[in-house]
């Protein structure tokens, strides 16, 4: 995998997935909809994590500096 996701997306999916999970578990969002925004918070931080976003990858996007 080569790295696509750069540091200031990185910092911006992290702010998100936490946001997503503070809506949870303050109740503001509940249900089906907080459940599934559980699961995409934790995309959020591992696609962070591992620095590669698979849905960049086939249109070509690239927000990490080139070497």
């Amino acid at each position: 995998m080569k790295k696509n996701v750069g540091m200031v997306d990185k910092v911006i999916r992290i702010l998100i997935a936490v946001v997503m999970v503070v809506l949870f578990f303050t109740h503001v969002i509940t249900g089906t909809v907080g459940i599934i925004l559980l699961i995409l918070a934790g995309v959020l931080v591992l696609t962070s994590l591992i620095s590669f976003c698979p849905i960049y990858w086939p249109f070509g996007i690239s927000t990490s500096k080139k070497a």
